[in-house]
Formats: structure tokens, C-alpha cells, sequence
């Protein structure tokens, strides 16, 4: 069995152009072998975990960009793993033709819109991004997206995601209604579910990133989310809670709350499909503290 010959050295082995390999002095036989990966028309590959979006990205033209979710994904936002990513997004600005190819999903923009390049590939810029995504998400998931970016240190601030918004551009009441949920704090996606969650079921809207002191005002804790006048903590606890530094630190974190007269509620991931305990156990401390209050 024959070795095939080596790749021209100035081609990236992640990814290149079967048109600049030929000019480089790459054969059509050596472009055929079997150790070459073809992840969309065009483009090569020795690396079989390379993302399409990055294929896609080698092959789009001056007027063209990734866009919607698949741009959100370049930027990374949080989204469904499920049916969203499926398809590469490519936006093409003006009247040239879209790009049809397997993967790809085209787009049109009659007006120029921010791009940038990130990774190597030409990407709608995050607000724009979101903006594109809003009408292939559900509202709480736009809302997600927009609080990641939001977030103290994110690549945005709200003002950002209203200029997104342009005047006569379809779709904008959902944009609007997306943006009066949005809300600076929540570190993760799931601190947002929780977020909109709570306040769907009915519960005042929580405050976010709470830093709790005692009577003293020494510092405490800060929680992701509260109701500091009924001393109610609601924290969600993802995976990297269950490492034992972390499970340590939360332990004594969550005793001086106690001591201080603070419920603290936890959340997994487990209550995103069946939230009705974690609910009635919220419902059970607003009613301690209520009770409280009339004795008071």
C-alpha cells in the first residue's frame, strides 16, 4: 500500500481550497485520496471534526457571510442542541445569487449589515446575529442568546441589541418582545430558564447577582438570583457544582445564609422538564416568609 505523496506545505491542513491546492502543484489523483475529507464542494480536509460553518466559510464570496444562528454559534452563544445547528446560514447582501449546496440554508439582505471576521470566517457581527436568529428561536431561547451577550463582561450591552432593531425591518415586534425580558446577570442559559421560568409560574421577577451581608454588612454570598425583602435565594447549580471544591464552597456559602435567616432554593437541570417541586418548594418559602411578616 502506497503512502500518498505529501500536501503542498503552504496548504492548511484544517481546511483548504481544491483550487488553491491544484495551484500550489497538488494533482486532481492526490486530491482524490482517501486520507482527504470533502465537507462541502470545493474544500478539503485532514481534520474529520472540522465544523461545516468553517468549510462553508472557505467558499463564500465577497458578498456573502454566515449569518442567523449559524453566526450565533461562531460567537458563542448558547443554543439548542437540537435543531438549530443543522443547517449552515449564509447570508448574501445585494442581487447575486444565494448560495445553494448541501448544509447551506441562503439568505438575502437588500441593505449592507455589520460583519466581522472571527475564526477565519465572515460572520454577521454578534448583535446582527441575534437580530437574524430571533425568528428561528423560541422567545426564550432569543432570550438566552441576548443574555449571554449582555452579560456583565459580554460582548454587548442592551443598547447594542436595540440598534440591531432597524425601522421596517420584518419581524421587529418579536425582536421587541424578546428585548423587555432581557436582563443583565445571568450567567448561563439555564440561570435564564430559571429566570423566565419563575416569573411564568406566577412568582414576583427575582433580582439578579444579589451580594448578601449579614447584620454587620459583612459579605455573605452572591447568589444568581433573589428576593432580598423576604431573604429568598434562588441558585441554580450546574455541573461544575458537583466537584468537590465547588460542593464545599457552596456548603459553607449556603450556612452562613442560614444562620442569617436566608432560605436558599437550588435548582438543577433536572427541574427544565419538571420544575412543579422546585416550584412548590419556592411557593412553601414565599409563604414561610409571608407568615412571618403577620407575626411580625
Amino acid at each position: 500500500m502506497t503512502h500518498p505523496r505529501s500536501l503542498p506545505p503552504e496548504l492548511d491542513r484544517a481546511g483548504f481550497l481544491v483550487r488553491d491546492a491544484t495551484a500550489a502543484g497538488a494533482s486532481a489523483n492526490r486530491l482524490r485520496r482517501g486520507d482527504l475529507l470533502r465537507p462541502t464542494h470545493g474544500v478539503r480536509t485532514t481534520d474529520p471534526t472540522l465544523p461545516l460553518v468553517r468549510a462553508v466559510g472557505l467558499v463564500l464570496r465577497p458578498d456573502q457571510h454566515v449569518s442567523h444562528t449559524s453566526a450565533l454559534a461562531v460567537w458563542g452563544a448558547p443554543l439548542p442542541r437540537r435543531g438549530v445547528g443543522e443547517l449552515v446560514h449564509v447570508s448574501t447582501f445585494g442581487t447575486g445569487p444565494l448560495m445553494r449546496r448541501r448544509g447551506v440554508t441562503g439568505h438575502r439582505h437588500r441593505a449592507p449589515v455589520d460583519t466581522v471576521v472571527r475564526d477565519g470566517v465572515r460572520v454577521s457581527a454578534p448583535a446582527q446575529a441575534w437580530r437574524e436568529s430571533v425568528g428561528l428561536l423560541t422567545v426564550h431561547q432569543a432570550v438566552a442568546v441576548a443574555d449571554h451577550f449582555v452579560r456583565p463582561g459580554g460582548l454587548l450591552t442592551v443598547d447594542d441589541l436595540i440598534a440591531a432593531i432597524r425601522p421596517g425591518s420584518h419581524g421587529n415586534a418579536a425582536a421587541r418582545e424578546v428585548l423587555d425580558l432581557v436582563r443583565v446577570g445571568a450567567d448561563s442559559a439555564m440561570e435564564t430558564w430559571l429566570r423566565l421560568a419563575v416569573v411564568d409560574a406566577g412568582f414576583p421577577e427575582p433580582q439578579l447577582q444579589v451580594e448578601v451581608s449579614d447584620a454587620r454588612g459583612v459579605f455573605l454570598a452572591r447568589v444568581d438570583m433573589a428576593w432580598p425583602e423576604y431573604r429568598i435565594a434562588l441558585e441554580y447549580d450546574g455541573a461544575h457544582h458537583r466537584e468537590r471544591a465547588a460542593f464545599e464552597h457552596d456548603q459553607r456559602r449556603d450556612n452562613g445564609l442560614a444562620v442569617n435567616d436566608w432560605l436558599v432554593i437550588h435548582a438543577t437541570r433536572a427541574d427544565a422538564s419538571r420544575p412543579a417541586v422546585l416550584f412548590e418548594r419556592l411557593r412553601q418559602a414565599f409563604v414561610v416568609r409571608r407568615d412571618a411578616r403577620r407575626v411580625a
